[in-house]
């Protein structure tokens, strides 16, 4: 039996990719190719360029490949972007997981992992989130993602259909080992900026808000490293398939870090003091937001790995380096 990665060329699905592999699993990839990366692939990996929303090429995939598995990176997920385009964003993120799992329950796929959002619970009244906290997302991204999370229940509800959607704070770092990382230009992570910043690439980092109400007045995020998300899915795989039921949780460290804080540390890995500007509040966003992680603890016997701000820094600042000035073909 395979597992099906979609969105499997891009940032944290690639990482999903490596960790299969590393485990003599076999994996399957869709991709459309927009935002993912072959190179990023080891290269006995199959990948289909296609997209999810096509139902019909995604049964072929998973009855060609013995598929028993799904694990579901693929989607939008620039929030200011979502404001601008909501209909594509329900297009992309919400009608295409749609005809996934459709897929998944025509070819008896029964575990499903989802890759969710802390964005689902908008602007809780607590820095603290845990899982039962309200869902009140404020952009088509959040919302997007929380109409996932209903189908995905009311699809486990009805047919024998399990899942895991894990929601993910803020994810920083790359593969230890250098295989893979954040390789789109244009995203938006404040980690990967601020290291395209320090080499030359991005002329200068604006800090959106320095009037919040926390210790430096600039706002507080839970980073995680993505390894340590992926050994989380893994585990949520592994869970499914020994016949676990439907499962929500938060996946961070519980501990936050500044903005400011997050500059400094790229500053010192870097060695390099770039220019820093400040700008106004950004529409939405609280001033911390850190999660709650004792379920995803209890549940899956989760221990992170790299929980360490210089860690994920210097990861994600090596594979920016490496990166710079290299040629990366989508296919």
């Amino acid at each position: 039996m395979s597992v099906l990665v979609t969105g499997g060329a891009g940032y944290i699905g690639s990482h999903m990719v490596h960790a299969l592999v590393d485990r003599d699993e076999p994996v399957v990839v869709i991709d459309n190719l927009t935002s993912g990366y072959r190179p990023n692939l080891p290269d006995n990996v199959p990948v289909v360029i296609g997209d999810i929303g096509d139902q019909i090429l995604v049964e072929r995939v998973m009855r060609t490949h013995g598929v028993d598995a799904v694990v579901h990176f693929a989607g939008s997920i620039v929030v200011p972007e979502s404001v601008a385009d909501p209909l594509g964003y329900y297009a992309n993120n919400t009608v295409k997981s749609r005809a996934l799992m459709a897929a998944a329950v025509n070819c008896g796929v029964r575990a499903f992992i989802f890759s969710s959002t802390a964005a689902v619970y908008g602007l809780p009244g607590t820095p603290l989130v845990e899982e039962e906290a309200q869902l009140a997302p404020i952009s088509p991204y959040g919302a997007s993602k929380m109409m996932t999370e209903m189908m995905l229940a009311d699809t486990a509800h009805a047919h024998d259909f399990a899942y895991t959607a894990i929601r993910y704070f803020n994810v920083a770092g790359a593969d230890p080992e250098g295989r893979t990382g954040q390789s789109s230009p244009k995203a938006t992570h404040l980690i990967k900026v601020a290291s395209q910043v320090a080499l030359g690439q991005r002329p200068h980092l604006e800090i959106f808000g320095t009037d919040y109400e926390t210790e430096d007045g600039t706002g507080v995020r839970d980073y995680i490293h993505v390894s340590d998300l992926i050994a989380a899915h893994v585990l949520a795989l592994d869970r499914l398939r020994s016949g676990g039921d439907s499962l929500v949780v938060n996946c961070g460290y519980s501990r936050g870090y500044s903005v400011r804080q997050v500059i400094d540390m790229v500053q010192s890995v870097s060695g390099v003091d770039f220019d820093v500007r400040e700008a106004a509040r950004r529409p939405g966003d609280p001033a911390a937001l850190i999660a709650k992680s004792d379920r995803i603890r209890g549940e899956l016997g989760w221990t992170p790995r790299h929980d360490d701000l210089e860690t994920m820094i210097r990861h994600a600042f090596s594979w920016e380096a490496r990166m710079a000035g290299r040629n990366m073909p989508s296919t």
